[in-house]
């Protein structure tokens, strides 16, 4: 029997690469991928084409863009491929039923979280804020439902007690491609069964905002640090200096017996810049000043003497 399937992948951004690089590596067939348009991209703004439609392009795969699917013609071109299976990677567009049920064997999907735990657009980023010890990967069939439907294989890892938001997001991409080619044979064979998932523990993990980068030194250490890590490299923690922005790449929970003003610098040297918080301190070891590089907070220092300034 030839267990090789007609695959269409849709993904967009750099977490949907390794899963589609394994698809292509394997027996099976991917007969289209699926991808946002291009986007304006850089300082210049020219139009970019996704990781995953560049590397569809390399193996010269058939790479579609619909703006959505809303039009009869995007529906019936996917279902003129004739798929045995869809599976979807971080695609960023809504499938109608239409589109769930032209594959023979429906769609999967692969989510960067232990299901239910967490649902929506930014799994990895909230997993961290919110000082979980682990996380991982969900292989699911999809339904209409944001990130509701049955699942197929789970494949789970600790977060590192220093792992940043992106360090997690590569490390989980790579975890992803690992359960779903572990996942496929049984999809095939109709060996995985899959289980209801309980909604009484999920949690909605809205889309990151900028907003939400900004530090309250009124906030306690521990959930400070958390926010630099989850918010590197994007939309990275951030305060006023001396009415600037500055950003902060990486930061070390250092002291809880200690009190002072919320945002105060009262120390530095070449380990970091020990800021108050509400219950204690937290060292600066890394920041970026507007127009400069990011830079270790002993090359910061040999150019200011922040003792004393109040952050925020």
């Amino acid at each position: 029997m030839n267990d090789a399937l007609k695959i269409i992948f849709a993904g967009t951004p750099d977490f949907s690469v390794p899963p589609l690089r394994e698809l292509i590596a394997s027996p099976h067939q991917v007969v289209a991928v699926y991808t946002q348009p291009d986007r304006p991209a850089g300082r210049g703004r020219k139009l970019t084409a996704s990781p995953v439609k560049q590397l569809a392009l390399e193996h010269a795969i058939p790479v579609y863009q619909p703006a959505n699917f809303r039009q009869e013609e995007a529906i019936a071109e996917l279902e003129s491929l004739g798929a045995d299976l869809m599976v979807v990677v971080a695609y960023g567009l809504i499938l109608p039923p239409r589109v769930l049920e032209a594959p023979r064997l429906g769609c999967i999907n692969i989510h960067a979280s232990l299901l239910p735990r967490w649902r929506g657009a930014a799994p990895i980023q909230r997993a961290v804020l919110a000082g979980d010890r682990s996380t991982g990967i969900t292989i699911m069939e999809m339904e209409a439902g944001l990130d509701t439907g049955p699942m197929l294989l789970k494949r789970e890892t600790e977060i590192g007690e220093r792992e940043t938001g992106g360090a997690l997001h590569d490390r989980l991409s790579e975890l992803g491609a690992e359960a779903l080619m572990a996942a496929l044979p049984g999809v095939i064979d109709g060996s995985l069964k899959a289980e209801p998932q309980d909604d009484a523990h999920a949690n909605y993990a809205s889309k990151l905002q900028k907003a939400e980068a900004l530090i309250d030194w009124q906030t306690d250490a521990c959930s400070i640090d958390r926010q630099v890590r989850a918010f590197n490299p994007w939309p990275v923690a951030q305060t006023l200096m001396n009415g600037q922005i500055l950003r902060i790449w990486e930061s070390e929970w250092v002291a809880t017996d200690v009190s002072g003003e919320p945002g105060a610098i009262v120390a530095c040297d070449r380990s970091g810049i020990d800021v108050m918080t509400r219950d204690g301190l937290l060292r600066i070891k890394s920041l970026q000043l507007p127009g400069k590089r990011a830079m270790c907070a002993a090359d910061f220092l040999n150019a200011h003497n922040p003792l004393g300034v109040v952050l925020g």
